[in-house]
């Protein structure tokens, strides 16, 4: 009965995903077709998460150990287990930033006008496609666009309850480059309320706990301390994640 109920609300949370879609695609189309407009297309999907958080019944409680500071640019990295992730770090990162995700967003209907202009794709399996993607965010990083990155790459579904799996060197490697601050994200348990798309468990509503940590400084680092500045984000977000 638990799981029928929750692949009720699951169908319900695609609807209202779907529906407030639709109805910002307009805002949308027109905020993607120039970059100087990328900080509109931002506020736009930011609010169209708020919408879908409330009517679906999802919620997120966020904890800063610091502030971020809205004029700042950052590496942003968090771990990554559900979809809602999307929703969560709209509201994390603020004015213009953009995500770097799977290649097969692009045929997300939903995501799609987004990871064909504003964010990056890239193919996983493809060293050419990782290389050009890692300089566009590079590039954009020197503009001032944050950057939202699951260093571990994707979710993992094979794997439930969720763990942590090892980290990729891009979002370390960029950070340190471009000497911009890494900010580790905690998502403790979006997971409980969707896995993964939530077709396998459904969904259910409630409130997600997030956890933000202390920007580290890269200023003062090199290269080959990126795989420090890769261990201490993976300790960081794991001592905050509930099982």
């Amino acid at each position: 009965m638990v799981n029928i109920l929750r692949q009720i609300h699951r169908y319900y949370a695609l609807f209202i995903i779907f529906l407030f879609f639709i109805l910002f695609y307009p805002l949308y189309f027109v905020a993607a077709k120039k970059e100087k407009w990328y900080g509109l297309l931002n506020n736009l999907r930011t609010a169209n998460s708020l919408l879908c958080s409330v009517f679906i019944g999802i919620f997120f409680r966020f904890t800063y150990e610091e502030e971020l500071d809205s004029n700042q640019t950052y590496v942003i990295c968090g771990n990554h287990t559900s979809n809602l992730d999307i929703m969560i770090f709209c509201f994390i990162a603020k004015g213009r930033f953009h995500y770097m995700g799977k290649e097969e967003l692009l045929k997300n209907p939903v995501l799609k006008i987004f990871f064909s202009t504003i964010d990056i794709p890239v193919n996983r399996d493809s060293k050419m496609s990782a290389f050009r993607a890692f300089k566009r965010a590079g590039e954009n990083l020197q503009k001032g666009m944050s950057l939202v990155i699951f260093p571990e790459g994707k979710i993992d579904e094979d794997q439930y309850p969720p763990l942590l799996a090892p980290f990729k060197n891009g979002p370390f490697r960029l950070a340190i480059d471009n000497k911009v601050p890494l900010v580790a994200v905690t998502v403790t348990d979006a997971w409980k309320k969707m896995w993964d798309d939530g077709a396998k468990y459904g969904t259910r509503p409630g409130i997600c706990d997030i956890y933000i940590h202390t920007p580290i400084p890269t200023s003062d680092l090199t290269a080959a301390d990126a795989d420090l500045l890769k261990d201490q984000v993976f300790d960081l977000i794991k001592t905050k994640l509930v099982s």
